[in-house]
């Protein structure tokens, strides 16, 4: 069941409905586990500043949320990278059953794999509706362009939050070894992720690469679940 890209050619008010409110959603259930791993784990930070919700209110940033898929939007036709406001968690507030490396390591990874199981939930409604619902419709069709969105969307943001620079997800996954390479690097972050996204091979690699064999592999799973 191969997903082609969402036309470029369709309405533009469309597109940023498509990608935007999917954007929107999907940061603020990546923010939410984050917050509510740390939670599990004893620290009530997350709670304390009203992040252990998945109000869109309480983690939407202007900027990573809405400004930089907007732009997106205008200069490619689609949206697959962004971020929402980061939530705070203090390791040390951890249980004790887990080292507050560890914690933190599994505080981070939730964001990025709740997105990858709102890729599959996205993919699978996707191919429910391709396989039981009759096209002619045009809610039907709406439908199905805004669980392809989600399902684009939710790719982009669980592969872009694991690369491995401050202050993204993959960053706190490194050993300690790295610790003082991501500590001096942490005030260029944003300089090496606008490289890093905008260098045809490095992209290839880093993000265009990961994100087909995920792609590929939800795509796969569902074709067997539903076809």
């Amino acid at each position: 069941m191969p997903l082609d890209p969402l036309r470029p050619d369709l309405p533009l008010p469309m597109l940023f409905a498509l990608y935007l409110v999917p954007m929107v959603l999907s940061g603020a259930v990546h923010e939410f586990a984050h917050a509510w791993v740390a939670h599990k784990l004893g620290d009530d930070t997350p709670e304390r500043q009203g992040r252990l919700t998945l109000s869109p209110l309480a983690h939407v940033d202007f900027f990573g949320t809405l400004l930089v898929p907007a732009l997106s939007i205008l200069t490619s036709g689609a949206a697959f990278l962004g971020w929402a406001r980061p939530v705070q968690f203090v390791p040390t507030n951890f249980t004790r059953r887990v080292s507050m490396r560890t914690g933190t390591a599994l505080v981070a990874v939730a964001g990025p794999l709740s997105n990858v199981v709102l890729a599959f939930v996205s993919v699978l409604t996707l191919a429910l509706m391709i396989r039981f619902v009759p096209d002619g419709d045009r809610r039907v069709q709406a439908l199905k362009y805004l669980a392809q969105a989600m399902f684009n969307v939710n790719v982009g943001l669980a592969v872009f939050n694991l690369l491995p620079v401050p202050p993204l997800d993959g960053s706190r996954l490194l050993p300690r070894s790295m610790d003082d390479l991501v500590e001096s690097v942490g005030q260029y972050s944003w300089i090496i992720i606008m490289l890093l996204i905008s260098v045809g091979p490095v992209r290839a690699v880093l993000l265009d690469a990961p994100m087909r064999f995920i792609t590929h592999a939800l795509q796969t799973a569902t074709t067997h679940l539903v076809f």
